[in-house]
Order: C-alpha cells, then structure tokens, then sequence
C-alpha cells in the first residue's frame, strides 16, 4: 500500500462511512469535533483540507485511527475499537437485544463458510 498520496475524497468517503455507522447526523458529529456542520460536509465530499488537530478530532469522535481516515487500512485492533464504539452507541436497555442480533449473524456466517 502506498501512504505517500493524500486523496480527500476518499477521506470524506471514510468520514461520512463511519460518521452514518456511528449513527450521527453531520451536525452532531461537526458539534463533537468543533467544527461547523458546513465543513465537516465539505471533508466529507473531499472539498476541503482539514488540520492536524481537526483529524485528531475526528478520528476520536469517530472511534476509528487517523491512519484509517488517511489511508483505509485498519488494524485488527482498530476493528475491534469500530465495534466497541458502535455497541458503546446503543441503549442500555436494547443491549440483550444487540447480542442476540450479533450471536445469530455470526452463526448465519460460520454456517454460510461450512
């Protein structure tokens, strides 16, 4: 993989992936970011360059790495941190209700691979 060549638009791609995964609306994310909601639309389709800090930001907001957002690759570890963050995101109350839903799609996909 080649991590000399910066693509906006792909980053905006990644932003907006895991911004809809995390269930937030633009505005909510651009709120958590300190970033205004016209911006954080305009990473998202690749129109603008964003600071160091701000991709800090986002990456945290996001629960995903910064080498994620740049480049697309995601360690196993950062995976893990994608699902946390994501299960982190659901009502206490609706948490039985997660992993039944989680137990029966990864019995559905040993059985698909058998």
């Amino acid at each position: 993989m080649n991590k000399t060549n910066i693509n906006a638009v792909l980053i905006g791609e990644r932003i907006k992936k895991q911004r809809l995964l995390n269930g937030y609306s633009r505005e909510k994310l651009a709120e958590m970011v300190d970033i205004t909601p016209r911006f954080c639309y305009d990473l998202e389709l690749g129109l603008k360059n964003m600071s160091v800090n701000t991709l800090l930001r986002l990456s945290s907001a996001l629960n995903v790495s910064v080498d994620y957002l740049l480049f697309g690759s995601q360690a196993k570890n950062d995976l893990y941190s994608s699902v946390i963050g994501l299960v982190e995101t659901c009502p206490v109350s609706k948490l039985s209700h997660l992993e039944e839903i989680i137990s029966h799609y990864i019995q559905a996909v040993k059985d698909s691979s058998s």
